[in-house]
């Protein structure tokens, strides 16, 4: 039986560029079916052919012919990845504008309302790392279509739901779908592609899910105006679909088989404490304070819980997320500033949108059209910085200056009232959105580019964790932040343009929808229309502060040649020498 040994290729820019094929030698077990490899010159060391396949036999006499893939091989294994990944990313998002639509149809109250989009998170937050891990043991070809068929069972059952309990549950198997493809794409690019050319590919990731949170609240205002909220879960059914059958046509990797070994009791531990952490800013300040008896019970039950979890994983000997990764430079400066570009990235797109729709009295499919300078500045940022550093192979300059940017653009940002013209917010915007799209995905990039070949799936996993761990949290706590400056605000506000009385009421269960402060008379409607643009801009000057820390880390980062062979490569090379 024979494997195959991954050829070279000197050019990927055409289909016609010259390869030279290795002649497939004589090995033990290996997969049927070719491999993708890195556009990089490789030079096969003995028993690399090992690496692409199973330390398990596979059929007696079978074989593979050689083959190498091509640029436009690799992007149409990626457009089924990208369709992936844009769908349940957009899943997360899409429901905000349709929410209090649900609420009223299915019931539940606030509660409801909060569960639906916590759900779909929290989910995604817990799986994201179980599916790295998963992805360092087993197929991982067989692990996105997996992930692609819960997110599209879960989308469908959503839609058909009756109750808020059966939304949530469903939301719940959305999320974890969602998660696998969050942990997945990155992980499988690098299969594809070696670190050196993967910041062009990395580009176009970075614009897709740049794309698919910006334009989720406008999707979900169009579709639940034209055809109904379920059309929300729908719509997602079908492009799934139509990702995992691209998937299936293009995307072919070695074949893993190793015993799966995983740590369960560290993967129950950190499912545990990240939850209860999740719970809490979800509920705090709502159903109970911040500083309450409760609150003190969730916070440190979830220290107590992740502290053993780290126990557990330091002496476990195949853990979810390997704690030697906090021993390397790169790696730890790389979660520090992907949690906080998560609180960016979810923060500015959930609270501009309620900024434009309160303060500036726009429909959702309004504001979701006024974000648009972000997004074009996200996916052009991507885009040709990622081909830069393929280019030069130097990366640190660029994830500077997008920190850089990104606090600039949200300290312009806070210089927003409700009356700023709204051309030079698209300008603040398209500064954040550049500066976001190079640094994101290239957090990733990095610390692939040190890690081993056989923990690549856990360490791209534990970046995108700490990333959506990032947002989540940074979500609820700036929530909190911004309900009370617009309180207090509301409450000057009122005393200073002595508001009739009679125009009171409409507080009297919180701060009204969008919809019914367009309609309030004045001076109540601009009272409270100057006092949510005041609480936002305070929201915007906090994360600028914490952007500072994305660009301390930045400026911490020791430049490293990126490498010019993908994990197939590495691995092999790794199994050879072993």
């Amino acid at each position: 039986m024979t494997s195959v040994v991954p050829e070279d290729r000197l050019s990927d820019e055409s289909d016609s560029a010259a390869r030279t094929a290795i002649s497939p030698k004589p090995v033990g077990p290996a997969p049927v079916g070719p491999a993708l490899v890195s556009p990089a010159p490789v030079v096969p060391e003995p028993g690399a052919a090992r690496a692409a396949g199973s330390p398990e036999p596979v059929a007696d006499g079978a074989t593979a012919a050689p083959v190498s893939r091509t640029h436009r091989e690799i992007i149409r294994a990626m457009s089924g990845l990208m369709l992936g990944m844009f769908v349940t990313l957009l899943s997360s998002t899409v429901v905000s504008t349709s929410l209090p639509v649900i609420v009223a149809d299915l019931g539940g109250g606030q509660s409801a309302f909060t569960w639906v989009v916590t759900a779909t998170l929290l989910a995604t937050t817990v799986s994201t790392p179980i599916w790295g891990k998963l992805a360092d043991l087993t197929s991982r070809t067989l692990l996105v279509q997996l992930a692609l068929g819960i997110f599209v069972l879960g989308s469908a059952l959503a839609g058909l739901s009756t109750s808020p309990g059966m939304l949530i549950s469903f939301r719940v198997m959305q999320g974890l779908g969602a998660g696998g493809m969050t942990a997945l794409v990155v992980i499988v690019m690098a299969d594809l592609i070696s670190p050196r050319e993967r910041g062009r590919y990395m580009g176009l990731l970075g614009g897709v899910t740049g794309v698919a949170m910006v334009a989720g609240p406008l999707l979900g205002g169009v579709v639940t105006d034209a055809f109904g909220w379920r059309w929300n879960f729908f719509i997602g059914v079908p492009i799934a679909v139509v990702a995992a059958v691209v998937l299936q046509r293009t995307l072919h990797l070695p074949v893993r088989r190793s015993k799966v070994r995983i740590d369960y009791l560290g993967a129950g531990l950190i499912a545990a404490g990240v939850s209860a952490l999740l719970i809490w800013v979800t509920l705090a300040g709502g159903s109970f304070d911040w500083m309450s008896w409760q609150s003190a019970v969730f916070v440190v039950g979830s220290i107590v819980v992740l502290v053993a979890a780290v126990f557990v994983e330091r002496s476990a000997a195949s853990p979810v997320i390997p704690m030697h990764l906090f021993g390397m430079r790169t790696a730890v400066l790389s979660i520090i500033a992907s949690a906080v570009v998560g609180i960016a990235l979810f923060g500015s797109t959930v609270f501009l949108g309620e900024f434009l729709q309160l303060s500036r009295g726009k429909t959702p499919t309004e504001a979701g059209l006024l974000t648009i300078p972000m997004v074009v500045g996200l996916f052009l940022s991507s885009l040709v910085i990622g081909r830069i550093i393929s280019a030069t192979g130097r990366y640190k300059r660029w994830m500077v200056i997008g920190a850089v940017l990104s606090l600039v653009g949200f300290a312009l940002l806070a210089t927003m009232t409700s009356h700023s013209p709204l051309l030079l917010m698209g300008i603040y915007l398209f500064v954040l959105g550049a500066g976001t799209g190079m640094v994101m995905q290239n957090l990733v990039l990095i610390v692939q580019n040190e890690i081993a070949a056989s923990e690549m799936g856990a360490a791209s996993a534990a970046v995108a964790f700490f990333r959506t761990l990032g947002g989540a949290i940074g979500v609820s706590a700036l929530g909190a932040v911004l309900g009370s400056r617009v309180g207090s605000l509301t409450a000057e506000g009122i005393a200073s343009k002595n508001v009739p009385p009679a125009q009171l009421s409409v507080l009297s269960d919180g701060l009204p929808e969008p919809a019914v402060v367009r309609g309030l008379p004045d001076p109540i409607r601009s009272v409270l229309q100057d006092a949510f643009a005041g609480g936002v801009a305070e929201v915007f000057m906090i994360t600028a502060g914490l952007s500072i820390i994305t660009v301390i880390t930045m400026l911490l980062l020791r430049e490293r040649p990126l490498g010019t062979r993908n994990a197939v490569e590495l691995l092999a090379e790794s199994k050879s020498t072993s």
